[in-house]
C-alpha cells in the first residue's frame, strides 16, 4: 500500500507507524482512518513484529482531533458512519494481540485522545496536551471517548472534561492515570522505542495473555477476571517460551523466546 497520510516503519521488531498530516496537526480524516486501519492489519499479520509504537510527526501535535473541514459536508448519516469507522479502527487496534504504545508528542484532543487510549498505555511528551474538546462544536466525543475515558480516569472525572472541553497537561494526565510515563520532549521518543524494544524481546504467548486477560478480566467481576487468568496461566505452560523461561532462570542466563502471536 502507498502510504499517503502515515509513515510506516519497522526497528528490530518494533513497528513505528506515524500519523503524518503536519499541516493539519495530524487530524483525522476518512483517508487517514483507513490507512491506520490497513497498519494495523499489517502488524497484526506479521509475526515478526512484537510491538507497535504510534505517534505523530513535527513537535506540536500526536492527533489534534479528527479532521473538522470535514464536518461541514456531513449529512447525519454520514457522521454515524464516520463516528463508527472511527470506533471500528480504534477497536481493532485494542484488539490487537501485540503491545501497543502511544507515544504523544504533543496535542491529544478529541480523536487523538480517542486513539490514545485505544493503545495499551501512554508515554507522553513534558508538552502533552490532552482534551475531548467535542463539547465547543456543540457534539459529543464519537470515537469512544466518553467511554474509554471513564473507564481510565473515573465517570465523574471524565463527565467533567466531557463537558469542559477542559485541556489538561501532561502531569495531570498522569496523576489521573490517563499517561503511564512522562518524559522529556526530546527524549519521548528515544524512551519509548526503548521499552518497546524491552517488550519485544519477551515471550509472545505471554504478552498476548497478559493483555487478554487484563482486558476482558476488567469487563467482568474479580471472580471471573481471576478465573481467566488462571486459564491462560496453565495455557502459557504448554509453551517452549515457558521451558526456555524458566531454564534460563535456573541457569542464570537470559531467555531467548522464540515463540510467536499465532502459535
Amino acid at each position: 500500500m502507498a502510504w499517503e497520510n502515515i509513515l510506516f516503519e519497522v526497528h528490530d521488531q518494533v513497528a513505528l507507524v506515524t500519523i503524518n498530516r503536519p499541516k493539519s496537526l495530524n487530524a483525522l480524516n476518512p483517508a487517514t482512518l483507513e490507512e491506520l486501519d490497513e497498519a494495523v492489519r499489517r502488524v497484526r499479520q506479521d509475526d515478526a513484529i512484537r510491538v507497535l509504537v504510534l505517534t505523530g510527526s513535527g513537535d506540536k501535535a500526536f492527533v489534534a482531533g479528527a479532521d473538522i473541514s470535514e464536518f461541514p459536508k456531513m449529512n447525519p448519516l454520514q457522521a454515524r458512519l464516520f463516528a463508527q469507522k472511527g470506533q471500528d479502527v480504534f477497536f481493532g487496534l485494542e484488539d490487537l494481540p501485540k503491545p501497543v504504545i502511544a507515544c504523544v508528542n504533543g496535542f491529544a484532543l478529541g480523536g487523538g485522545l480517542e486513539l490514545a487510549m485505544s493503545c495499551d498505555f501512554i508515554y507522553a511528551s513534558e508538552k502533552a496536551k490532552f482534551g475531548q474538546p467535542e463539547i465547543n462544536l456543540g457534539i459529543l466525543p464519537g470515537f469512544g471517548g466518553t467511554q474509554r475515558l471513564a473507564r481510565l480516569v473515573g465517570r465523574a472525572k471524565a463527565k467533567e472534561l466531557c463537558m469542559s472541553g477542559e485541556m489538561i497537561d501532561a502531569a495531570t494526565a498522569l496523576q489521573l492515570g490517563l499517561v503511564a510515563k512522562v518524559f522529556p520532549a526530546e527524549t519521548l521518543l528515544e524512551e519509548t522505542m526503548k521499552a518497546a524494544k524491552v517488550m519485544a524481546a519477551k515471550s509472545a504467548l505471554a504478552l498476548r495473555a497478559i493483555k487478554t486477560v487484563v482486558d476482558r478480566g476488567m469487563d467482568a467481576d474479580l471472580k471471573t477476571g481471576c478465573a481467566l487468568e488462571v486459564e491462560a496461566f496453565g495455557l502459557c505452560f504448554a509453551s517452549e517460551d515457558a521451558k526456555e523461561g524458566a531454564a534460563a532462570f535456573l541457569e542464570k542466563r537470559k531467555p531467548h523466546f522464540k515463540g510467536s502471536f499465532t502459535a
